[in-house]
C-alpha cells in the first residue's frame, strides 16, 4: 500500500509542477505583451500560440494535450462564460441567422470539405466527412478578445460569438454521428442522423434548462455571494457531465444553462453586488483557461507532421474557406429574406473571416478512435487548419474591420 501512496504523491507533485510551469509561461507572455506597445495590437491568445510554436520547434512539450482535457476541463467554463455574457435581448433579434449559420452552415462545411478531400486528395468519403466535421466548429476567442479591445459594434460581436456557441454543439454531434461510419460500424442513414441530432440537442436543452432555472430559483431564496458564485461553477461542469452521461450534447447543455443564469437567474436571484462578483469571477476563469489552452495548442503542433501533410492541409483550408463563403453569404441572404433584421455584406465578411478554429476542433481530432484509418493524418491536418486560422485570420481581422468601417465610434 505504501508504494502506491508514494507513487500517487509523485504523480501529484509532477502534475503540479507542470501546471505551474504552463501557468508561469502563459502569464509571462501576457505581461510582456502589455508592456511592449506594438505587441498590444495582437490578442494575447495569438501570442500564446506563437510562443507555444517556438517551444514545439525546440521539442519542448509542456503537457500532453488530450480530448478529455479539452472537453471536460477547458471547454465547460469557456462556454459558460460566453453564454453568461450573451444578452438574450440582443441574441433573439439575430436568432434566425445564428441558427442558420450554426446548423445549416455546419452541414455545408462538412459536406463541402468532405467532397473536396474526396475528389482532390483521394481520401475515402467516410474519413473525409469525419475530417470535415472536425474543422466545422468555430472558436473565435481571439477574435472576440480583439473586438473588445478595439471596440466593435455589439451586434457584430453577437453574430460571431452566437454562431460559435451554437455551432460547437452541432459540430460535436455531427462528429460523434460520423465516427461509426469511419470505422465501418454504421452506414450513412440521413433519417437516423437527423433523429439522433434532435435527441442529442433536445436532451442538452432540457438538462441545461432544468439546471439553469433550478439554480435561478434556488439563489432567489438567499443572498450569499460566494455560495452563488460557487453554484455557477458547479452548474457549468455539472451540466456538461450530466448531459453527456444522458446521451445529450454537453456543449448545448452548458450554453443553455449559461444563457438562463446570465439573463434570468442573475436578475431574479442575485443582488447587484453578487452579479458583479460572479461576472468578475467568470472573467477571471475565462482568462485563466484561455491563457493555458492557447499556449498548449501551439506547443502540441508537430512541425514534421505538418510538413508531411501539407497538401492535405492546403486542400482542407481552401475547401473550408470556400464552403464558409457559400454558407455565410448564402445563408445571410436567406436570413435577410426571412427575418426583419438585416446583415450587411460587410458584417457577413467579418463573420466569414472571423470564423477561426481552435480548441473544439483539436479536441474532436484527438478523440478520433485508433481504429480509424489515417488517424494521425486527421490530427495533423486539423492542427494545421487551426494554426492557419489563428495566425492568418486572427492577425488580419483588424485591417478588415478598419477597411469595412465596422469599428464603434
Amino acid at each position: 500500500m505504501a508504494p502506491e501512496t508514494n507513487l500517487s504523491q509523485v504523480d501529484i507533485e509532477s502534475n503540479l509542477k507542470q501546471f505551474l510551469l504552463v501557468l508561469s509561461i502563459s502569464l509571462s507572455v501576457v505581461t510582456i505583451s502589455q508592456t511592449i506597445k506594438w505587441l498590444r495590437q495582437i490578442p494575447y491568445t495569438l501570442l500564446l500560440v506563437i510562443v507555444g510554436l517556438v517551444l514545439a520547434y525546440f521539442n519542448v512539450r509542456l503537457v500532453s494535450l488530450s480530448s478529455e482535457l479539452i472537453l471536460l476541463i477547458f471547454l465547460p467554463p469557456l462556454l459558460f462564460e460566453a453564454a453568461w455574457n450573451l444578452g438574450w435581448s440582443e441574441l433573439k433579434q439575430d436568432l434566425v441567422p445564428i441558427c442558420l449559420y450554426a446548423v445549416v452552415g455546419v452541414v455545408i462545411t462538412v459536406a463541402g470539405v468532405a467532397l473536396a478531400l474526396n475528389q482532390f486528395s483521394h481520401i475515402s468519403l467516410a474519413i473525409a466527412l469525419l475530417l470535415g466535421a472536425s474543422v466545422s466548429a468555430t472558436d473565435p476567442v481571439s477574435v472576440i478578445a480583439l473586438f473588445r479591445q478595439i471596440g466593435v459594434k455589439k451586434r457584430l460581436a453577437i453574430l460571431v460569438e452566437g454562431e460559435s456557441l451554437f455551432n460547437d454543439g452541432v459540430a460535436v454531434v455531427a462528429f460523434s454521428s460520423l465516427v461509426g461510419l469511419s470505422v465501418g460500424a454504421a452506414g450513412l442513414d440521413i433519417t437516423s442522423l437527423v433523429t439522433r441530432f434532435l435527441a442529442v440537442v433536445g436532451i442538452g436543452i432540457g438538462v441545461g434548462g432544468l439546471i439553469g432555472f433550478g439554480i435561478s430559483y434556488l439563489t432567489h431564496r438567499f443572498n450569499l455571494p460566494l455560495v452563488e458564485q460557487s453554484l455557477t461553477l458547479v452548474a457549468a461542469y455539472g451540466t456538461y457531465v450530466i448531459t453527456e452521461n444522458l446521451g445529450g450534447s454537453g456543449v448545448i447543455g452548458v450554453v443553455t444553462t449559461g444563457l438562463i443564469l446570465g439573463n434570468f437567474g442573475s436578475q431574479i436571484g442575485m443582488q447587484p453586488r453578487t452579479r458583479m462578483i460572479v461576472a468578475q469571477f467568470w472573467e477571471f476563469i475565462a482568462f485563466f483557461v484561455n491563457s493555458i489552452v492557447f499556449l498548449l495548442i501551439g506547443d502540441q503542433i508537430g512541425v514534421n507532421s505538418l510538413r508531411e501533410n501539407l497538401g492535405l492541409i492546403a486542400v482542407t483550408v481552401v475547401a473550408m474557406l470556400v464552403t464558409r463563403v457559400i454558407a455565410i453569404y448564402g445563408l445571410g441572404w436567406l436570413s435577410n429574406w426571412l427575418a426583419s433584421s438585416r446583415i450587411s455584406l460587410s458584417e457577413q465578411t467579418i463573420v466569414w473571416w472571423g470564423g477561426v478554429r481552435g480548441s473544439v476542433s483539436i479536441a474532436l481530432a484527438l478523440s478520433v478512435p485508433d481504429a480509424v484509418p489515417q488517424r494521425e493524418a486527421i490530427i495533423a491536418t486539423v492542427f494545421g487548419v487551426v494554426l492557419f486560422t489563428l495566425l492568418a485570420q486572427g492577425l488580419t481581422i483588424k485591417p478588415w474591420l478598419v477597411k469595412l468601417r465596422l469599428l464603434d465610434e
